[in-house]
Formats: C-alpha cells, sequence, structure tokens
C-alpha cells in the first residue's frame, strides 16, 4: 500500500514553512515520512503549485505530486494523490502530525478490504487526513470538487465508510496523539515539549 502525504504550506497564524520546522531533532516532514516510511511501499508527498520539494530522506521509493486542484482545501490534495498514486489503496496523512503512531496506522491499513475509506473518528469528529482510501474514491472527489464543494464530509456520504473509535483507537494510542496537527506556533510549542517529556523518538 502506498502512502500519500500532503505536504501543505504556512501554518495558519504561523506565517511561515511548517513542514521545515524541527521538532525532536528532525523536521515535521520528515518526522512524517519516517513513520509512514515503515507501513509503506512508495510515498506519494502533494504539495501546491510553486511549493519547493521537501528534503526528505526514506528507505522506499519517494514521489512528488503537485496539486491538481490548489487552494481547493484537503479534498484537493487527497485527489491528485490518489489519481497519482499505483496502489488500489493509499493511507492518506498530512505533513504537519509529528506523532503518528504505526501500529494504529497498520490497523486502519489492514481494515481496508471491502470499503472505500477507513477513516477514524474522534469525540464525533472525523480525521480525513489520517485515513486510508481507496483509488475508487477519485471519482466521486472530482465530482464534487469540480462543484467546488470542499467538505470532506458531504464525499464520505457517497463512499462506503468504516470509522474506527473508542477503544478501537486506544489500545494503539490512548492519548490520541496520532491527531495533533501544527498549525500555529502554540501548536509548535506544544509539540516540542511533549517530545521534551516523553521517550518517543
Amino acid at each position: 500500500m502506498n502512502s500519500i502525504v500532503l505536504a501543505g504550506g504556512k501554518g495558519q497564524r504561523l506565517g511561515r514553512d511548517k513542514l521545515s520546522e524541527v521538532v525532536g531533532g528532525r523536521t515535521l516532514i520528515q518526522r512524517v515520512v519516517d513513520v509512514v516510511d515503515l507501513v509503506s511501499d512508495q510515498i506519494l508527498i502533494v504539495i501546491a503549485p510553486g511549493q519547493s520539494q521537501p528534503a526528505v530522506s526514506s528507505r522506499t521509493e519517494t514521489r512528488v505530486a503537485t496539486d491538481i486542484y490548489p487552494g481547493m482545501s484537503a479534498l484537493g490534495g487527497i485527489y491528485t494523490g490518489l489519481v497519482s498514486s499505483t496502489s488500489p489503496h493509499s493511507l492518506v496523512v498530512a505533513g504537519d502530525m509529528p506523532f503518528l503512531n504505526p501500529a494504529l496506522l497498520r490497523h486502519l491499513m489492514g481494515l481496508s478490504a471491502g470499503f472505500n475509506v477507513v477513516m477514524p473518528l474522534v469525540n464525533g469528529e472525523i480525521e480525513p487526513l489520517h485515513a486510508v482510501y481507496s483509488r475508487d474514491c477519485a471519482g466521486p472527489i472530482r465530482a464534487q470538487l469540480e462543484e467546488d464543494r470542499l467538505r470532506i464530509r458531504d464525499f464520505l456520504e457517497m463512499v462506503r465508510v468504516r470509522y474506527v473509535e473508542g477503544a478501537e483507537i486506544e489500545e494503539f494510542d490512548p492519548g490520541h496523539l496520532s491527531f495533533f496537527n501544527i498549525n500555529t506556533a502554540a501548536d509548535l510549542r506544544e509539540a516540542r515539549s511533549v517530545l521534551g517529556h516523553s521517550h518517543q523518538p
């Protein structure tokens, strides 16, 4: 299975390229790549037009694709990743999630047979940038993008979804750190603080 990393640009209210920020001795994007490298056959990084290609290293093949629908929210990035992927199912994660849990990711990937989407549901909120999508999702997503409808929830109503929630998540990630992402300077400080008080590499 491939992994698709959505490499968004500036963080909200951070004002600069967040993916190059160093957290726990590695850039944010490298932390993400290091985890998905453990669970994937290939990594595909989706960047915005004009965005510099992130500097990362991995043991598996890493490719870069430019967003086909720039400015169309995460849905456009997901679409770009799916049509560029060589795998029937792809794990999609955001490039600013420093605490991804490989065991939880493997669990999601293991549930993908028979579903179009496998997605965590945390306190009633979906986690679309920590989910597995089938290539069959590309058509419905494109149709929605062409109508300028960007809500991922709308797309999910058209496909078969397996939600993962509660104890099923907490077996692997009791603190729900997997879903922490960085948009602000405060988020960045919190991530560095968490790593400063934990044994997580």
